[in-house]
Protein backbone atom coordinates (compact mmCIF):
# COMPACT_ATOMS: atom_id res chain seq x y z
CA UNK A 1 0.00 0.00 0.00
CA UNK A 2 1.22 3.48 -0.46
CA UNK A 3 0.53 6.88 1.65
CA UNK A 4 -0.09 9.17 -0.77
CA UNK A 5 -1.53 11.72 1.40
CA UNK A 6 -2.42 12.03 4.97
CA UNK A 7 -4.12 14.60 7.04
CA UNK A 8 -5.61 14.18 10.59
CA UNK A 9 -5.98 16.87 12.77
CA UNK A 10 -5.81 17.26 16.59
CA UNK A 11 -9.06 16.23 16.63
CA UNK A 12 -8.94 13.10 15.03
CA UNK A 13 -11.05 14.56 11.62
CA UNK A 14 -9.17 14.68 8.35
CA UNK A 15 -9.06 12.59 5.09
CA UNK A 16 -5.59 9.82 4.59
CA UNK A 17 -5.15 8.88 0.13
CA UNK A 18 -3.94 5.70 -0.36
CA UNK A 19 -3.18 3.17 -3.27
CA UNK A 20 -3.01 -0.22 -3.23
CA UNK A 21 -0.74 -2.08 -4.84
CA UNK A 22 -0.87 -6.08 -4.24
CA UNK A 23 -3.77 -8.33 -2.99
CA UNK A 24 -3.31 -8.01 0.92
CA UNK A 25 -3.89 -4.49 0.18
CA UNK A 26 -7.14 -4.58 -0.44
CA UNK A 27 -7.62 -6.68 3.28
CA UNK A 28 -6.12 -3.58 4.79
CA UNK A 29 -8.77 -1.17 3.26
CA UNK A 30 -11.29 -3.60 4.08
CA UNK A 31 -10.59 -2.63 7.50
CA UNK A 32 -9.71 0.30 7.23
CA UNK A 33 -13.23 1.44 5.64
CA UNK A 34 -16.51 1.67 7.74
CA UNK A 35 -19.59 2.30 6.65
CA UNK A 36 -20.35 6.14 7.25
CA UNK A 37 -17.22 6.60 6.01
CA UNK A 38 -16.79 8.93 2.81
CA UNK A 39 -14.27 7.43 -0.19
CA UNK A 40 -13.98 9.19 -3.12
CA UNK A 41 -12.33 7.51 -6.36
CA UNK A 42 -12.34 7.20 -9.78
CA UNK A 43 -14.97 4.89 -11.54
CA UNK A 44 -16.69 3.87 -14.41
CA UNK A 45 -20.33 5.41 -14.79
CA UNK A 46 -23.21 4.12 -17.73
CA UNK A 47 -24.78 7.84 -18.85
CA UNK A 48 -27.67 7.80 -21.39
CA UNK A 49 -27.92 10.79 -23.88
CA UNK A 50 -30.53 11.89 -25.72
CA UNK A 51 -30.04 13.43 -29.74
CA UNK A 52 -32.23 15.78 -30.98
CA UNK A 53 -34.19 13.73 -32.98
CA UNK A 54 -35.39 11.91 -29.84
CA UNK A 55 -33.33 8.81 -29.97
CA UNK A 56 -31.11 7.79 -26.98
CA UNK A 57 -27.72 6.45 -26.90
CA UNK A 58 -25.28 5.09 -24.26
CA UNK A 59 -21.74 4.94 -23.69
CA UNK A 60 -19.56 4.65 -20.29
CA UNK A 61 -17.79 7.45 -19.34
CA UNK A 62 -14.85 7.68 -16.28
CA UNK A 63 -15.35 10.37 -13.42
CA UNK A 64 -14.54 10.79 -10.11
CA UNK A 65 -17.01 10.23 -7.43
CA UNK A 66 -17.29 10.62 -3.57
CA UNK A 67 -19.79 8.40 -1.80
CA UNK A 68 -21.13 7.78 1.71
CA UNK A 69 -20.41 4.60 2.49
CA UNK A 70 -23.75 2.09 3.11
CA UNK A 71 -22.35 -1.27 2.49
CA UNK A 72 -19.03 -2.89 1.68
CA UNK A 73 -18.47 -6.22 0.52
CA UNK A 74 -15.15 -7.67 0.03
CA UNK A 75 -14.47 -11.02 -2.31
CA UNK A 76 -11.32 -12.78 -0.19
CA UNK A 77 -10.37 -14.97 -3.50
CA UNK A 78 -10.61 -12.63 -6.17
CA UNK A 79 -9.51 -9.72 -3.50
CA UNK A 80 -12.22 -6.90 -4.74
CA UNK A 81 -13.62 -4.74 -2.77
CA UNK A 82 -17.07 -3.34 -3.67
CA UNK A 83 -18.23 -0.52 -1.79
CA UNK A 84 -22.13 0.84 -2.27
CA UNK A 85 -23.64 4.03 -1.14
CA UNK A 86 -25.04 7.57 -2.04
CA UNK A 87 -23.55 10.82 -4.25
CA UNK A 88 -22.54 13.29 -2.45
CA UNK A 89 -20.53 15.65 -4.44
CA UNK A 90 -21.85 17.53 -7.22
CA UNK A 91 -21.18 15.70 -10.44
CA UNK A 92 -22.27 16.38 -14.08
CA UNK A 93 -23.13 12.58 -14.74
CA UNK A 94 -24.38 11.44 -11.30
CA UNK A 95 -27.02 13.20 -9.19
CA UNK A 96 -26.63 14.14 -5.61
CA UNK A 97 -27.97 11.31 -3.23
CA UNK A 98 -27.93 8.91 -6.30
CA UNK A 99 -26.72 4.89 -5.33
CA UNK A 100 -23.64 4.36 -6.86
CA UNK A 101 -20.58 1.23 -6.19
CA UNK A 102 -17.24 1.81 -6.14
CA UNK A 103 -14.93 -0.88 -6.86
CA UNK A 104 -11.65 -0.50 -5.76
CA UNK A 105 -9.13 -1.77 -7.80
CA UNK A 106 -4.63 -2.26 -7.31
CA UNK A 107 -3.12 1.17 -8.54
CA UNK A 108 -6.15 2.96 -8.63
CA UNK A 109 -5.85 5.77 -5.73
CA UNK A 110 -8.99 6.75 -3.34
CA UNK A 111 -9.46 8.83 -0.64
CA UNK A 112 -10.88 7.92 2.60
CA UNK A 113 -12.86 10.30 4.98
CA UNK A 114 -14.30 9.26 8.53
CA UNK A 115 -16.35 11.01 10.78
CA UNK A 116 -13.48 10.16 13.56
CA UNK A 117 -10.16 8.64 12.94
CA UNK A 118 -8.84 6.22 15.95
CA UNK A 119 -5.47 4.80 16.89
CA UNK A 120 -6.40 1.57 15.61
CA UNK A 121 -7.29 2.66 12.32
CA UNK A 122 -3.97 4.83 12.25
CA UNK A 123 -2.27 1.69 13.12
CA UNK A 124 -3.68 -0.28 10.03
CA UNK A 125 -2.63 2.50 7.75
CA UNK A 126 1.58 2.04 9.33
CA UNK A 127 0.79 -1.47 8.85
CA UNK A 128 -0.23 -1.58 5.58
CA UNK A 129 2.20 1.33 4.11
CA UNK A 130 5.17 -0.81 5.89
CA UNK A 131 7.41 -2.71 2.46
CA UNK A 132 8.43 -5.54 4.84
CA UNK A 133 4.77 -7.34 6.12
CA UNK A 134 4.44 -9.19 3.33
CA UNK A 135 3.52 -13.44 2.72
CA UNK A 136 7.39 -14.45 4.18
CA UNK A 137 5.75 -18.25 4.59
CA UNK A 138 4.61 -20.63 2.03
CA UNK A 139 3.08 -23.77 2.86
CA UNK A 140 1.94 -26.68 1.14
CA UNK A 141 -0.11 -29.42 2.93
CA UNK A 142 -0.77 -32.38 1.07
CA UNK A 143 -1.70 -36.25 1.03
CA UNK A 144 -1.29 -38.53 -1.25
CA UNK A 145 -3.77 -37.07 -4.66
CA UNK A 146 -4.70 -33.82 -2.38
CA UNK A 147 -2.57 -30.88 -2.13
CA UNK A 148 -2.91 -26.90 -0.89
CA UNK A 149 -0.23 -24.05 -1.43
CA UNK A 150 -0.94 -21.54 0.68
CA UNK A 151 0.63 -18.38 0.97
CA UNK A 152 0.74 -17.19 4.47
CA UNK A 153 0.95 -13.25 5.21
CA UNK A 154 0.79 -10.81 8.45
CA UNK A 155 -3.36 -10.97 7.78
CA UNK A 156 -4.50 -13.90 5.79
CA UNK A 157 -4.17 -17.72 4.94
CA UNK A 158 -4.47 -17.37 0.73
CA UNK A 159 -5.21 -20.67 -1.03
CA UNK A 160 -3.39 -19.83 -4.04
CA UNK A 161 -3.73 -23.67 -5.45
CA UNK A 162 -5.79 -26.74 -4.72
CA UNK A 163 -4.18 -29.47 -6.14
CA UNK A 164 -6.46 -32.85 -6.84
CA UNK A 165 -5.18 -36.26 -8.76
CA UNK A 166 -6.51 -39.65 -8.91
CA UNK A 167 -4.21 -41.77 -8.03
CA UNK A 168 -4.16 -45.60 -8.91
CA UNK A 169 -4.50 -47.98 -6.38
CA UNK A 170 -1.10 -50.31 -6.24
CA UNK A 171 -1.86 -53.90 -7.63
CA UNK A 172 -0.19 -57.42 -6.97
CA UNK A 173 2.60 -57.48 -9.22
CA UNK A 174 2.13 -53.98 -10.77
CA UNK A 175 2.85 -51.03 -9.05
CA UNK A 176 3.35 -48.52 -12.52
CA UNK A 177 0.27 -46.92 -12.70
CA UNK A 178 0.67 -46.25 -8.92
CA UNK A 179 3.54 -44.43 -9.40
CA UNK A 180 2.81 -42.73 -12.75
CA UNK A 181 -0.20 -41.03 -10.95
CA UNK A 182 1.99 -40.17 -7.91
CA UNK A 183 5.02 -38.73 -10.45
CA UNK A 184 1.76 -36.67 -12.30
CA UNK A 185 0.55 -35.43 -8.73
CA UNK A 186 4.14 -34.69 -7.75
CA UNK A 187 4.86 -32.33 -10.91
CA UNK A 188 1.79 -30.34 -10.44
CA UNK A 189 2.68 -29.62 -7.15
CA UNK A 190 6.16 -28.52 -7.94
CA UNK A 191 4.89 -26.08 -11.14
CA UNK A 192 2.26 -24.69 -8.26
CA UNK A 193 5.16 -23.77 -6.18
CA UNK A 194 6.72 -22.55 -8.63
CA UNK A 195 4.16 -20.51 -9.64
CA UNK A 196 3.09 -19.01 -6.57
CA UNK A 197 5.79 -18.70 -4.60
CA UNK A 198 7.93 -15.09 -4.73
CA UNK A 199 11.37 -16.61 -3.14
CA UNK A 200 12.31 -12.94 -3.26
CA UNK A 201 9.96 -13.03 -0.24
CA UNK A 202 9.38 -16.13 1.10
CA UNK A 203 11.95 -16.94 4.11
CA UNK A 204 10.42 -20.32 4.32
CA UNK A 205 8.29 -23.14 2.90
CA UNK A 206 6.72 -25.74 4.61
CA UNK A 207 6.15 -28.82 3.10
CA UNK A 208 3.41 -30.86 5.66
CA UNK A 209 1.99 -34.32 5.45
CA UNK A 210 0.96 -37.32 6.73
CA UNK A 211 3.84 -40.24 6.28
CA UNK A 212 6.05 -40.28 3.87
CA UNK A 213 4.40 -38.08 1.50
CA UNK A 214 6.16 -35.05 1.98
CA UNK A 215 9.68 -36.97 2.22
CA UNK A 216 8.95 -38.34 -1.53
CA UNK A 217 7.89 -35.26 -2.85
CA UNK A 218 10.73 -33.23 -1.82
CA UNK A 219 13.02 -36.29 -3.29
CA UNK A 220 10.87 -36.10 -6.95
CA UNK A 221 11.27 -32.06 -7.08
CA UNK A 222 14.72 -31.73 -6.47
CA UNK A 223 15.41 -34.52 -8.51
CA UNK A 224 13.20 -32.76 -11.52
CA UNK A 225 14.66 -29.44 -10.17
CA UNK A 226 18.50 -31.19 -10.99
CA UNK A 227 17.08 -32.94 -14.39
CA UNK A 228 15.40 -29.39 -16.20
CA UNK A 229 17.89 -27.18 -14.41
CA UNK A 230 15.48 -24.90 -12.27
CA UNK A 231 17.71 -22.54 -10.65
CA UNK A 232 15.07 -21.12 -8.49
CA UNK A 233 14.47 -24.35 -6.70
CA UNK A 234 17.91 -24.90 -6.37
CA UNK A 235 19.19 -21.85 -4.99
CA UNK A 236 15.85 -21.54 -2.57
CA UNK A 237 16.80 -25.43 -1.35
CA UNK A 238 17.28 -24.17 2.47
CA UNK A 239 14.53 -22.46 3.24
CA UNK A 240 12.51 -25.90 2.65
CA UNK A 241 11.62 -27.44 5.80
CA UNK A 242 9.58 -30.53 6.38
CA UNK A 243 7.14 -31.22 8.84
CA UNK A 244 3.89 -33.93 9.80
CA UNK A 245 0.91 -32.80 9.77
CA UNK A 246 -2.44 -35.37 9.98
CA UNK A 247 -4.07 -34.22 6.35
CA UNK A 248 -3.53 -32.26 3.06
CA UNK A 249 -6.49 -29.98 4.32
CA UNK A 250 -6.22 -26.63 4.91
CA UNK A 251 -7.32 -26.62 8.59
CA UNK A 252 -3.51 -29.07 9.09
CA UNK A 253 -1.66 -25.60 8.93
CA UNK A 254 -3.25 -24.78 12.57
CA UNK A 255 -0.61 -27.88 13.76
CA UNK A 256 1.97 -27.52 11.27
CA UNK A 257 2.32 -23.50 13.00
CA UNK A 258 2.51 -24.69 16.00
CA UNK A 259 5.81 -26.89 15.65
CA UNK A 260 8.71 -25.82 17.60
CA UNK A 261 10.62 -25.84 15.13
CA UNK A 262 8.41 -24.49 12.70
CA UNK A 263 8.17 -21.32 15.36
CA UNK A 264 12.18 -21.00 15.48
CA UNK A 265 12.32 -21.11 11.69
CA UNK A 266 9.52 -18.51 11.43
CA UNK A 267 10.02 -16.39 15.19
CA UNK A 268 10.77 -13.08 12.95
CA UNK A 269 7.57 -13.35 11.24
CA UNK A 270 3.70 -11.69 12.75
CA UNK A 271 1.94 -15.10 12.06
CA UNK A 272 4.01 -17.07 14.23
CA UNK A 273 3.70 -14.28 16.54
CA UNK A 274 0.33 -14.71 16.66
CA UNK A 275 -0.33 -18.42 16.65
CA UNK A 276 2.75 -18.71 20.21
CA UNK A 277 0.63 -16.16 21.75
CA UNK A 278 -2.81 -18.50 21.28
CA UNK A 279 -0.88 -21.48 22.14
CA UNK A 280 0.36 -19.39 25.46
CA UNK A 281 -3.17 -18.77 26.14
CA UNK A 282 -4.09 -22.31 25.91
CA UNK A 283 -1.91 -23.44 27.81
CA UNK A 284 -2.66 -20.73 30.75
CA UNK A 285 -5.69 -22.03 30.28
CA UNK A 286 -5.17 -25.48 31.39
CA UNK A 287 -2.60 -24.77 34.01
CA UNK A 288 -3.51 -21.37 35.89
CA UNK A 289 -7.18 -21.12 34.82
CA UNK A 290 -7.30 -17.78 36.54
CA UNK A 291 -4.61 -16.06 34.32
CA UNK A 292 -6.61 -16.92 31.24
CA UNK A 293 -10.10 -15.64 30.11
CA UNK A 294 -11.87 -14.48 27.26
CA UNK A 295 -15.10 -13.13 26.74
CA UNK A 296 -16.12 -8.86 26.79
CA UNK A 297 -17.28 -8.77 30.67
CA UNK A 298 -14.40 -10.83 31.82
CA UNK A 299 -11.62 -8.69 30.03
CA UNK A 300 -13.17 -5.44 30.67
CA UNK A 301 -12.72 -5.94 34.46
CA UNK A 302 -9.10 -7.39 34.19
CA UNK A 303 -8.26 -4.57 32.54
CA UNK A 304 -9.98 -2.10 35.00
CA UNK A 305 -7.45 -3.95 37.55
CA UNK A 306 -4.39 -3.27 35.49
CA UNK A 307 -4.24 -7.01 35.32
CA UNK A 308 -3.90 -7.96 31.39
CA UNK A 309 0.01 -8.57 30.28
CA UNK A 310 -1.20 -9.90 26.72
CA UNK A 311 -4.44 -8.81 25.24
CA UNK A 312 -5.40 -11.15 21.92
CA UNK A 313 -8.41 -9.71 20.22
CA UNK A 314 -10.04 -10.57 16.63
CA UNK A 315 -9.78 -7.47 13.90
CA UNK A 316 -13.77 -8.56 13.21
CA UNK A 317 -14.59 -6.59 16.37
CA UNK A 318 -13.40 -3.15 15.12
CA UNK A 319 -15.68 -3.69 12.21
CA UNK A 320 -18.74 -3.70 14.10
CA UNK A 321 -21.15 -1.03 13.20
CA UNK A 322 -21.85 -0.03 16.06
CA UNK A 323 -19.75 3.36 16.68
CA UNK A 324 -19.87 3.13 20.76
CA UNK A 325 -19.06 -0.59 20.56
CA UNK A 326 -15.83 0.07 18.58
CA UNK A 327 -15.07 2.96 20.29
CA UNK A 328 -15.21 0.54 23.91
CA UNK A 329 -12.55 -1.92 21.87
CA UNK A 330 -10.40 1.04 20.91
CA UNK A 331 -10.31 2.02 24.35
CA UNK A 332 -9.53 -1.13 25.48
CA UNK A 333 -6.46 -1.60 23.69
CA UNK A 334 -5.16 1.77 24.40
CA UNK A 335 -5.53 1.22 28.13
CA UNK A 336 -3.81 -2.31 28.21
CA UNK A 337 -0.88 -0.21 26.41
CA UNK A 338 -0.75 2.47 28.65
CA UNK A 339 -0.78 -0.06 31.25
CA UNK A 340 2.41 -1.46 30.06
CA UNK A 341 0.45 -4.68 28.66
CA UNK A 342 1.09 -6.37 24.89
CA UNK A 343 -1.83 -5.88 22.55
CA UNK A 344 -2.09 -8.61 19.85
CA UNK A 345 -4.33 -7.78 17.21
CA UNK A 346 -5.40 -11.11 15.20
CA UNK A 347 -6.56 -11.27 11.78
CA UNK A 348 -10.05 -12.77 11.32
CA UNK A 349 -8.40 -14.53 7.86
CA UNK A 350 -5.86 -15.84 9.43
CA UNK A 351 -5.80 -19.42 11.16
CA UNK A 352 -4.95 -18.37 14.15
CA UNK A 353 -7.62 -15.42 14.14
CA UNK A 354 -10.19 -18.14 13.04
CA UNK A 355 -9.53 -19.88 16.31
CA UNK A 356 -9.52 -16.87 18.48
CA UNK A 357 -12.99 -16.05 16.74
CA UNK A 358 -14.10 -19.02 18.51
CA UNK A 359 -13.81 -17.77 21.73
CA UNK A 360 -15.49 -15.28 21.53
CA UNK A 361 -12.88 -12.97 19.60
CA UNK A 362 -11.34 -11.81 22.81
CA UNK A 363 -9.44 -12.97 25.12
CA UNK A 364 -6.04 -12.09 27.28
CA UNK A 365 -3.20 -13.46 29.97
CA UNK A 366 -2.95 -12.07 32.71
CA UNK A 367 0.39 -10.52 34.71
CA UNK A 368 -1.72 -12.06 37.95
CA UNK A 369 -4.39 -14.36 38.72
CA UNK A 370 -7.91 -13.30 39.28
CA UNK A 371 -9.63 -15.99 40.61
CA UNK A 372 -12.67 -13.22 41.64
CA UNK A 373 -13.47 -12.98 37.44
CA UNK A 374 -14.04 -16.90 38.16
CA UNK A 375 -16.22 -16.70 40.92
CA UNK A 376 -18.62 -14.23 39.19
CA UNK A 377 -19.00 -16.81 36.70
CA UNK A 378 -20.40 -18.73 39.65
CA UNK A 379 -22.42 -15.96 40.80
CA UNK A 380 -24.01 -15.44 37.88
CA UNK A 381 -25.31 -19.37 37.48
CA UNK A 382 -26.77 -19.08 41.41
CA UNK A 383 -28.93 -15.59 39.74
CA UNK A 384 -29.80 -17.39 36.65
CA UNK A 385 -28.06 -16.23 34.24
CA UNK A 386 -25.78 -17.74 31.38
CA UNK A 387 -22.71 -18.27 32.06
CA UNK A 388 -20.10 -20.28 32.32
CA UNK A 389 -15.72 -21.41 33.21
CA UNK A 390 -14.20 -18.51 31.65
CA UNK A 391 -17.32 -17.67 28.89
CA UNK A 392 -19.91 -15.20 29.13
CA UNK A 393 -22.98 -13.95 27.31
CA UNK A 394 -22.47 -10.63 26.65
CA UNK A 395 -19.53 -11.19 24.23
CA UNK A 396 -19.18 -10.51 21.03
Amino acid sequence: MKLLGKYVDKGMQGTVTLMPEESEDMWHAYNLISEGDSVRSTTIRKVQNETATGSSTSSRVRTTLTIAVEGIDFDTQACVLRLKGRNIEENQYVKMGAYHTLDLELNRKFELRKPEWDTIALERIEMACDPSQSADVAAVVMQEGLAHVCLITASMTLVRSKIEVSIPRKRKGSVQQHEKGLAKFYEQVMQSILRHVNFDVVKCVLIASPGFVRDQFYEYMFQQAIKMDYKLLLDNKSKFMLVHASSGFKHSLKEVLQEPAVVAKMSDTKAAGEVKALEQFYMMLQCEPAKAFYGKKHILRAAESQAIETLLISDNLFRCQDVNLRKEYVNLVESVRDAGGEVKIFSSMHISGEQLAQLTGIAALLRFPMPELEDSDDEDDENGAVGGDHNDSDSD
